[in-house]
C-alpha cells in the first residue's frame, strides 16, 4: 500500500503541530508549510517528533499562487489551516482580510486544477457561525445553546479577526455551491477556544498567549479586559483534539460540505483563571457550544476542560 500524503498549511503553528504529529503518527507522508524556511526556530520542534523523517518543511505564502500550486501537487489530502490567528493588528486589512479570504480563494481555485487531491479540511473557527464570541450572538440570550443548525451571526462590530473567518469560510460554502461536481470532498472544522500545551516553545502563538492572559489575568487591551468584566463564558477545546477531529475529518469519506463545531465544556472565564492556576473551578460546566454533530460523525470523545487547562503550564 502506497503511504498518503499530507499537505498542512500551517503545519508549525499551536494546533498546526498536532496535526502534524497526528498525521505523521497515523503513517502519512507530511508537507508542512511555513512562511520563513530561514526561521528554524519556528518548526525545529518538529522536527523531534516520532516519524519525522517522513516530514518536509515547505516556504509558503498562501497569497502566491505558484507557491500554492508546486505546495499541493502530490498530496491526497490538505489541511488548510494557514491563516494568521492575530488579534492586535496595524491594518486589519493587510494583516487579516487579504491573507484569510484572498489566501482562501487561492487554495480553493489551486485545489480544484490539481490532480489527485482526495480530500480538503479547512481549520475555520466558532467565528464561522458567530462572531461575537466568547459573547453570544444578538439574537440569543443566557442560557441558549449554539449548533452547526443555527444560522450563522456576523456583526461589523465584532474583532476583525472574527469577522475575516466568518467571511473566508463563507467563501468555501459559496464555491461547493458553485461546483457541485468536485472530485474531492471539503470539510470544515471549527474549533471554539482552543486550550492546552504547545508542542513547541515558540512565543508568538496567540493561543498559548491568551492562556497566560487568563492564568495571570492581563488585560492588554479593552477587548481582553471586557471578558473580566462581564466575566464572559469561555467555550474550550482541547487541542489534541482538535488534531483527531481534523485527522477524523480528513479520513472519513461521505461528509462533503460538514462543518463541525470542535467544543468541550464552557466556564466563566473566573473559572478558567482557576484551573489554569491548577485550582479548582467555583461553578459548573456548561454547554454553550454543541459537539453533538463531531461526536456522532467523527466519533471525538471531548477532554473535559479542566483536563485540558491543567495541561497548559503542567510545572506550574
Amino acid at each position: 500500500m502506497n503511504m498518503k500524503t499530507v499537505g498542512i498549511i500551517g503545519g508549525s503553528g499551536y494546533i498546526g503541530s498536532y496535526n502534524t504529529k497526528k498525521f505523521l503518527a497515523e503513517g502519512y507522508r507530511v508537507k508542512a508549510s511555513v512562511t520563513d524556511r530561514s526561521r528554524s526556530d519556528k518548526y525545529e520542534h518538529l522536527r523531534q517528533l516520532p516519524q519525522a523523517d517522513q516530514l518536509e518543511i515547505v516556504e509558503l505564502d498562501v497569497r502566491n499562487k505558484a507557491q500554492l500550486e508546486a505546495f499541493v501537487q502530490g498530496c491526497q489530502v490538505v489541511v488548510h489551516g494557514g491563516t494568521p490567528f492575530q488579534l492586535e493588528v496595524e491594518d486589519p486589512q493587510k494583516d487579516l482580510f487579504e491573507p484569510t479570504i484572498k489566501g482562501t480563494e487561492n487554495f480553493l481555485e489551486t485545489v480544484r486544477s490539481t490532480a489527485g487531491v482526495e480530500k480538503v479540511v479547512f481549520i475555520a473557527s466558532v467565528a464561522a457561525l458567530n462572531t461575537h464570541f466568547p459573547l453570544l450572538p444578538d439574537h440569543k440570550n443566557p442560557g441558549d445553546q449554539i449548533s452547526e443548525q443555527d444560522a450563522p451571526f456576523i456583526s461589523a462590530e465584532s474583532h476583525p479577526y472574527a469577522q475575516a473567518k466568518f467571511k473566508a469560510h463563507q467563501a468555501v460554502e459559496a464555491f461547493i455551491a458553485d461546483h457541485p461536481d468536485l472530485p474531492f470532498e471539503i470539510v470544515t472544522v471549527s474549533p471554539v477556544g482552543v486550550m492546552g500545551r504547545a508542542l513547541s516553545e515558540r512565543e508568538d502563538s496567540t493561543s498559548m498567549g491568551v492562556q497566560y492572559l487568563f492564568k495571570n489575568r492581563i488585560a492588554p487591551n479593552p477587548f481582553i479586559q471586557m471578558f473580566y468584566d462581564q466575566n464572559v463564558d469561555w467555550a474550550i477545546v482541547d487541542v489534541e483534539d482538535v488534531a483527531e477531529g481534523i485527522y477524523k475529518a480528513a479520513t472519513i469519506q461521505g461528509i462533503h460540505g460538514r462543518n463541525y463545531l470542535l467544543s468541550s465544556e464552557s466556564y466563566p472565564v473566573s473559572d478558567v483563571s482557576l484551573m489554569l492556576n491548577h485550582k479548582a473551578p467555583k461553578g459548573a460546566a456548561k454547554i454553550v457550544y454543541r459537539n453533538d454533530l463531531a461526536q456522532k460523525e467523527l466519533g471525538i470523545r471531548f477532554k473535559p476542560a479542566q483536563v485540558s487547562l491543567n495541561s497548559y503550564d503542567p510545572e506550574a
